[in-house]
C-alpha cells in the first residue's frame, strides 16, 4: 500500500467520523474526558488537533503554505481549547487541509524528497516525504481510536472506521471460477 491509497482510506473514514460527531450533543463533544491531559481534554480538542498536525507537517513544514496561517482558521494550535469553536468550523478547516493534501498527492510529489523537520535550523533532522506522511497518518489513526473510546465512554457506539470497511474487495481466480480479476480477457473484452 502506498501513501495515496492509505490517505484515501483515511479521508473516507474521517468523513464518516465527522458525520457521526455532528449527531452527538454539543455537551458530549466538549466534555472533559481527559482531566489530567495537558492540552487535549475533549473529542473536539482531538479532532482539531488531528487537522492541526496534518496542516503543520504536510503543509507548513513540507510545502511551506499551511492553511492555519490564513485568517479564517487562525487559532492557537499548541493549546487549541476547541470548545470555543463550533464543530462545523473545525470540520471546514479539516476539509480544506484534506483537499490541499489530496491535491498535493495527486500532483505526484517525490516521496523520497528530504524534508527538514525544523525549517530554520540548519542542523535539523530530515525525513523523507514518505516518512512524514506515514507519521501524520499513523498519528491520525491513533487519535481516531482515542476518539472512538471517548464516544464509548459517553455511552454511544462509535462508527466502524476500520480499513476493511473502505477497501475494495479483490476477486481471486478461485472465487471467480478460475477467471482472474474482473472477468476480462487479455483484450479487455467481456468473456
Amino acid at each position: 500500500m502506498n501513501v495515496s491509497e492509505y490517505y484515501t482510506y483515511l479521508s473516507a473514514a474521517r468523513e464518516q467520523l465527522w458525520n457521526y460527531l455532528r449527531a452527538l450533543p454539543q455537551a458530549d463533544l466538549d466534555r472533559d474526558l481527559i482531566e489530567s491531559g495537558d492540552r487535549f481534554h475533549s473529542i473536539k480538542d482531538l479532532v482539531l488537533h488531528v487537522t492541526d498536525v496534518e496542516d503543520h507537517w504536510v503543509h507548513s513544514v513540507a510545502r511551506g503554505d499551511g492553511v492555519n496561517r490564513e485568517g479564517r482558521y487562525a487559532h492557537d494550535w499548541v493549546k487549541p481549547d476547541a470548545a470555543q469553536y463550533d464543530l462545523s468550523w473545525i470540520i471546514d478547516y479539516g476539509r480544506e487541509v484534506n483537499e490541499r493534501t489530496r491535491t498535493f498527492l495527486e500532483s505526484g510529489p517525490d516521496m523520497n524528497r528530504s524534508v527538514k523537520l525544523v525549517q530554520d535550523d540548519p542542523a535539523s533532522d530530515t525525513v523523507t516525504l514518505d516518512q512524514l506522511f506515514w507519521h501524520v497518518m499513523t498519528h491520525e489513526v491513533r487519535h481516531t481510536a482515542q476518539i472512538a473510546l471517548m464516544i464509548r465512554q459517553l455511552g454511544h457506539t462509535p462508527p466502524w472506521l476500520d480499513y476493511m470497511r473502505f477497501a475494495r474487495p479483490q476477486v481471486t481466480a478461485a472465487q471467480s471460477g478460475g477467471v482472474d480479476g474482473l472477468g476480462l480477457d487479455d483484450d479487455g473484452d467481456d468473456l
